[in-house]
């Protein structure tokens, strides 16, 4: 019993000391700034301000600099200027819409619309294609000139 008391008690201390030293670095203002920066840990594919790795080894140095960059006075897209001229335009989370990287923008629409056509082709190719006047059976036409013709007879 005293086992199962000591453990409860272990467990407690540990998730309340998780939870009192990442609360400082989880602030509105740092995820206001931190969802503009890419956590480029190599590892998630995250924001610095969605980043739940304990301890990342980007996201929480980023982080800091952050709360610092603020307590100092320094504007949102100040700090992103910063960041960006420190580790390049990989520090953004969305690429920006120029030069090379507006392919990132324009390929996922130009490869569905491809798919789409290539669909298309395809379907087409698949039906059946209708009979021409000459695969039909001339007697069957014949018949149909004789009715036409009689209908014309009776109109005059």
């Amino acid at each position: 019993m005293r086992g199962y008391r000591v453990s409860l008690l272990l467990i407690l201390v540990t998730v309340l000391s998780l939870a009192q030293s990442g609360s400082e670095l989880v602030t509105p203002e740092i995820r206001r700034v931190g969802r503009h920066l890419a956590c480029l840990c190599g590892v998630c594919k995250n924001t610095v301000a969605d980043c739940a790795m304990l301890e990342c080894g980007h996201s929480k140095p980023a982080r800091i600099k952050i709360r610092s960059l603020l307590k100092e006075g320094k504007s949102d897209q100040a700090i992103i200027a910063r960041f960006v001229a420190e580790e390049g335009k990989q520090a953004l989370a969305v690429p920006p819409a120029e030069g090379f990287n507006l392919l990132a923008w324009v390929m996922p629409f130009a490869a569905i619309g491809a798919g789409l056509m290539l669909i298309g082709w395809f379907i087409r190719r698949m039906l059946p294609k209708p009979q021409t006047a000459a695969a039909t059976d001339s007697r069957i036409l014949d018949r149909y000139h004789e009715q036409i013709e009689k209908d014309l007879a009776q109109l005059d």
